[in-house]
């Protein structure tokens, strides 16, 4: 990938995930109303209309050149984008073939990547607001102080303009506004949202801690090797009960899974403080990750720099806690 790719774009990357874009959204609003008790937090999750299906060649070759590929590269890339013959087959039948020159091919590897660069200049232009994006799974996010909500509804704005610039088209119904705002003491008024002349339907923020997630396959190695079968809704239920907000109710439901597996599981704070020691190491090694900033050395190079936190959901928030892991394993 061009060193010069969106860090936002969490997509096709290496050391990248869904957890990683999560943990940065998390964060980031966690941090907001950490700095202010009149701070809240606005989210657009956009949605659009067939988004693998709107790219054009033209346009994406720019791109591609503006990013730094060779030219040479770019014109392969057009090419293969450009007259492309389909039809479907279903059983014996054939549809007569239609001549395509927008769009990338479907189930083709190569169209997800592509995506990912045709759309590495929608980024943020303001500092209050954020654009993150898993290929076409985008959130605009505005950091709001003072109820000031300008900068927000002009990057949505922005938004609106770079997807006519662009081909893409916002699908509206399925786009969702989010507020996120823990004061109780002040009631506030919130400016809708509108897209094209159509008001963005408002859905409620649901907060929860979410701890480790274990998926518990149907077989699962008894003692001395044999396998345990479980019924059928055995890990359906086990799996909605770990992902419940009580630590107490995720271990009684481990060492249900104990005396059912004849295994001995461990505790789940230690699978959780081990699991964000190996992310937190593998983002301190890569310099080009959006979150590797938040990881500095202390004069003694022995060990990390605390994060500054005033309430306890910040505190309790991934970075804070990877940092205190990687602490406690040097």
């Amino acid at each position: 990938m061009p060193a010069s790719m969106d860090p936002l774009q969490f997509a096709y990357r290496h050391n990248r995930s869904t957890d990683d874009a999560i943990a940065h959204l998390l964060h980031t609003i966690l941090t907001h109303l950490d700095k202010g008790r009149g701070n809240y937090v606005k989210m657009l999750f956009v949605d659009y209309s067939s988004a693998f299906n709107t790219i054009v060649p033209f346009l994406l070759t720019t791109k591609l050149e503006d990013l730094g590929l060779h030219t040479s590269l770019c014109d392969w890339i057009s090419n293969f984008l450009t007259d492309r013959p389909q039809s479907v087959q279903v059983g014996n039948c054939v549809s007569s073939t239609l001549t395509l020159s927008t769009g990338a091919p479907h189930g083709c590897v190569l169209s997800l990547l592509l995506y990912s660069l045709y759309t590495y200049d929608c980024t943020a232009t303001s500092s209050s607001t954020i654009i993150v994006k898993f290929a076409d799974d985008t959130v605009v996010m505005g950091l709001i102080s003072d109820n000031d909500q300008r900068a927000y509804l002009e990057e949505i704005k922005h938004l609106e303009n770079w997807c006519q610039e662009n081909n893409l088209l916002l699908n509206i119904s399925k786009t969702k506004d989010l507020i996120v705002d823990c004061s109780k003491k002040q009631e506030r008024h919130y400016q809708p949202v509108k897209i094209s002349g159509t008001t963005v339907e408002r859905v409620p923020w649901r907060s929860h801690l979410a701890g480790p997630v274990l998926v518990l396959p149907h077989q699962l190695p008894g003692k001395e090797g044999s396998s345990a079968s479980l019924p059928p809704q055995t890990p359906k239920r086990l799996q909605t009960a770990l992902e419940a907000p009580s630590r107490t109710v995720k271990q009684r439901v481990m060492r249900s899974a104990e005396r059912i597996t004849h295994m001995e599981l461990p505790d789940l704070q230690t699978i959780y403080y081990k699991r964000c020691q190996t992310k937190a190491r593998r983002i301190v090694k890569d310099p080009t990750h959006p979150n590797n900033r938040l990881f500095s050395l202390l004069r003694s190079g022995k060990r990390f720099r605390s994060l500054k936190t005033k309430t306890e959901k910040l505190k309790r928030s991934f970075f804070p806690q990877a940092i205190w892991a990687l602490n406690q394993g040097n």
